[in-house]
Order: C-alpha cells, then sequence, then structure tokens
C-alpha cells in the first residue's frame, strides 16, 4: 500500500476515533446538563413562588386567594416566544403545596389535593431542612412523561408552615436537545470532511514530495541531469541534497575511473608512434627521413594535446547539471560568429557555408557552450565536405524549441557506423588525410544540447552528405 495512503488512513482513522468519542460525549452530556441548567433555574422559581404564597397559606385562603388566581391566570397566557429557534406558545408548569405533616393543600392542576405527599423526595427532604428534588414519570413506560419536581419551604413569621414543589415536564427539553444535537452532529461532519479534505492535501504533498525524490532517483540512475527536488519541506530537501551529494561523490569517482581508462587507451597510439619515431631518430637516418619522423612526433604530440583539452571540455560539460552562465541570445547571430571563426579554415579547402534563417531566433543559455557546438558540427563538415563543396546552416523554429541543422556535402556516414556516431572516442576516417578525429566533438554537441533542454540528432540526408541538428529550449 503506497506511504501516502497508509499515512492518510492512519491519520483520518485517529482523527475519527476521536471525533467519535467527542462526540459521544458531548451529546450524552447534553441532555443532563440542559436538565443540570433547568434544575438551578427551578430552584429560584420555587423559593419566589414560596415567598409569594406564604400569605395565602398562613391565612387558609392558598386554594382560592390571589396566588391560585396568579397561577391560573398565567397558565392561560401565551408567550409566543422564539427561543433558539424553537417556537414556545404554552406555560408547562405544575405547582402544589403541602401542609408540614406532608399532605397536598393546593395543586395547580386540581388533581392531588388532599393526598399525602410525605413519602416524596421533594417534600420529605425539605421538611426535614434538606435541599429537596425528585425526577418522576407519570407513566412509567412513558420516558417523555417524566417531570421534574424542586422544592422549597414557605416560611411565614420566621416559622415554616408548609412545603412547596414546583415542576417543569421533561419534554420539554426534548426539543433543544435534539436542536443542540443535530447541531452537534452536523458541525462534527463538517469538521471532519474539512480533516478529509486537509489530509487528502497533506497526503498529496507527501505523494509529490516521494515522487519528486523516485524522478530524482530515476534520473540519476538513468544518467541524465537533474536537480534534486527542493519542495516538500526542509526534511525531503536535506534527504535530496544529500542523495545529490551522494550522487555527485559517486559519479565522480566512477568518472574519474573511466576517463582515466579511456585517456590510456586513447593515448596507447599516439605514444607508440612517438616512441617509434623518436627510436628511429637516435639512428643515423637521412635529412629527409629525420624531418618526417620529426613532422610525425609533432602530429602525435598535437593530437595527444588535442584530446586532452577535448576531454577537459567535455568532462567539464558532463559534470554540469545546470547552465552557470544563463542568458537571453539570439541563435542565429552564435552562428554567425562561430562560422567568421572559421573563415581560414573555410577558405583553404575552398568551402562555402551558407545560413538560410529568416527574423530572429531568441533563446537562453550559455553563449561560449552553444559556440562551441556549433564550431564542433561545423568542424566536422568541413572535414567531411569536398574541396569546393558547400556546408548549409539552416535554422528553424519548432514548438518551444530552435533547430539548428549543419548539412556536408560528403559521402555520409556508412549505415553500421550510425548507432554509435555519438559514442566517446568514435571516430570515421576524415576522407582528405584518412585520420580520425578524437571522437569527442559529437558527445560534447549532445551534452550542451541536454543541458540547454534539448537534444542533438544524426543522420544522412536524402539529398546526399551528412546532416546534424542541435536541439535547445526556445
Amino acid at each position: 500500500m503506497n506511504i501516502s495512503v497508509r499515512f492518510f488512513l492512519g491519520y483520518f482513522l485517529a482523527l475519527g476515533l476521536a471525533g467519535w468519542f467527542v462526540l459521544n460525549v458531548v451529546t450524552d452530556e447534553i441532555s443532563p446538563g440542559l436538565r443540570q441548567a433547568r434544575e438551578e433555574t427551578q430552584v429560584d422559581t420555587a423559593y419566589l413562588l414560596a415567598e409569594l404564597a406564604a400569605e395565602d397559606l398562613a391565612s387558609g385562603r392558598i386554594g382560592d386567594g390571589p396566588f391560585a388566581a396568579a397561577l391560573a391566570s398565567a397558565r392561560q397566557r401565551k408567550p409566543a416566544a422564539v427561543i433558539f429557534g424553537i417556537k414556545k406558545e404554552l406555560l408547562n408548569f405544575r405547582v402544589y403545596i403541602t401542609d408540614l405533616r406532608g399532605k397536598v393543600v393546593f395543586d395547580s392542576e386540581g388533581r392531588a389535593t388532599g393526598e399525602d405527599f410525605s413519602q416524596w423526595n421533594d417534600v420529605s427532604r425539605a421538611l426535614r431542612g434538606e435541599y429537596g428534588a425528585r425526577t418522576t414519570r407519570d407513566d412509567f413506560d412513558d420516558p417523555m412523561s417524566s417531570f421534574m419536581y424542586v422544592a422549597a419551604p414557605i416560611f411565614r413569621n420566621g416559622e415554616r408552615i408548609g412545603i412547596l414543589s414546583f415542576a417543569k415536564p421533561t419534554a420539554t427539553l426534548m426539543p433543544y436537545v435534539d436542536r443542540m444535537t443535530g447541531r452537534i452532529r452536523a458541525n462534527s461532519f463538517v469538521m471532519l470532511s474539512v480533516s478529509a479534505l486537509i489530509g487528502v492535501f497533506f497526503s498529496a504533498w507527501l505523494t509529490w514530495s516521494i515522487h519528486g525524490l523516485i524522478r530524482y532517483a530515476r534520473d540519476v540512475i538513468a544518467g541524465r541531469k537533474a536537480e534534486p527536488p527542493t519542495g516538500g519541506g526542509r526534511q525531503f530537501s536535506e534527504l535530496a541534497h544529500a542523495l545529490a551529494a551522494m550522487r555527485e561523490r559517486l559519479e565522480g569517482k566512477q568518472y574519474v575511473e573511466k576517463y582515466v581508462q579511456n585517456l590510456a587507451h586513447e593515448m596507447k597510439s599516439p605514444l607508440t608512434a612517438i616512441a617509434s619515431a623518436a627510436e628511429l631518430l637516435e639512428d643515423g637516418l637521412p635529412e629527409t627521413e629525420r624531418r618526417r619522423f620529426a613532422a610525425l612526433i609533432q602530429e602525435q604530440s598535437g593530437r595527444m594535446q588535442l584530446i586532452i583539452e577535448r576531454m577537459l571540455q567535455l568532462a567539464r560539460v558532463e559534470q554540469l547539471q545546470r547552465l552557470e552562465d544563463n542568458q537571453a541570445l539570439d541563435l542565429l547571430d552564435l552562428a554567425r560568429q562561430t562560422v567568421a571563426t572559421r573563415a581560414d579554415a573555410l577558405a583553404h579547402r575552398q568551402i562555402t557555408a551558407n545560413i538560410r534563417a529568416t527574423g530572429a531566433y531568441p533563446c537562453h543559455g550559455d553563449a561560449f557552450l552553444l559556440q562551441q557546438a556549433i564550431a564542433n558540427l561545423l568542424d566536422n563538415a568541413i572535414d567531411f565536405s569536398p574541396p569546393g563543396g558547400e556546408i548549409g546552416i539552416v535554422l528553424q523554429k519548432m514548438p518551444g524549441k530552435l533547430h539548428l541543422t549543419v548539412r556536408d556535402h560528403g559521402e555520409g556516414v556508412p549505415d553500421y557506423a550510425l548507432p554509435q556516431i555519438f559514442e566517446r572516442f568514435y571516430s570515421l576516417p576524415r576522407p582528405a588525410t584518412g585520420r580520425k578525429s578524437t571522437g569527442l566533438g559529437l558527445p560534447f554537441v549532445r551534452e550542451v544540447a541536454h543541458l540547454h533542454g534539448g537534444d542533438a540528432f544524426f543522420a544522412n540526408s536524402p539529398q546526399g552528405g551528412a546532416e546534424v541538428t542541435l536541439e535547445i529550449s526556445a
């Protein structure tokens, strides 16, 4: 299973369990909390009514006095109140009063007058001077018939003369309980959904960061130039830079080993030629032979120097992961400048170089490296062109790319050599001299193209000769 999916499932499971626990605790506490809050107000109401009923109870007019009339009138009132979106149109309460023996002497509903309530908790506790309260169902099988009773002693001139109990039905709380529970559940669902979206976002971010490291590792394995990813947070950036440092350390070691082997292999031929010529020069040779062998030594020394220079150029380019000097350029101007530097070589072979392009060819890149790449293509074209021939340089604009194609009018390249043409040290004999080059020019061109977001392509032209295309980003 994907690590990001695991992260999301673990996060969502922990969040869901925590949310479920909190939601259950909150919803379970809503009803008791509301009952406790209502009980506190009932205490105030019971003591207030006890004071109002004292005069009528002491005078024996509790059943038909002002207190009873006020309660009866109040029960007829319609408050038309809207409390948190819930309408209240009736006053729901019950009041009964007992004497000091617990006998009911007044009942606002008129159904318990004369009964003995001395055993009920609210009355019995109040008679003992304690806080009296109880919750009782009128119908044992119906939980909605439950009433909460709160008792308060009635005093007259400092003496207790009775007990007043004020009752409210539990059912009046249920709309508020249901509303609060519904809102809490709805808000919990919204919070859980938002949290899930946050989890998806962070999982996607984590996936993107990991995939960036994976892509970088794959580019390293494939030998492609790649920048270590910098997104994903400090730890991911540090990991990416650690991988980059490890890559540079390992590549540097392998690179040195490979180039030492290649250099040693390529140096064998010119060193052997120089050593042989030097041995022959020790003998008494005629002047013409001495000059020929001295020229051979000079030629092979120059070849060795050229190989070393080309290898250093290629090594520098191959080690670059990005352009060090990236500036706005015009590819057509670079092509014209490069052709101008090869004017003597073109004149010596009586070769003309024609540039076909229209307008400007703006790009960004390293002017020195691009000129070196174009110069390598031009040098190859000069070497493989017949005397008096022509070299065509064509610039084209492609979607997001620029193409510079150099074509000679020589014999082209044998089919067997096409797959190896960009390999290091692979070279074909020059028609004019029969000698091979260093075989490092075209690999250098391809590396420069890669640094500029493009590639290099080689093909035999259908009209004859060979053509090499340098592709870079526009």
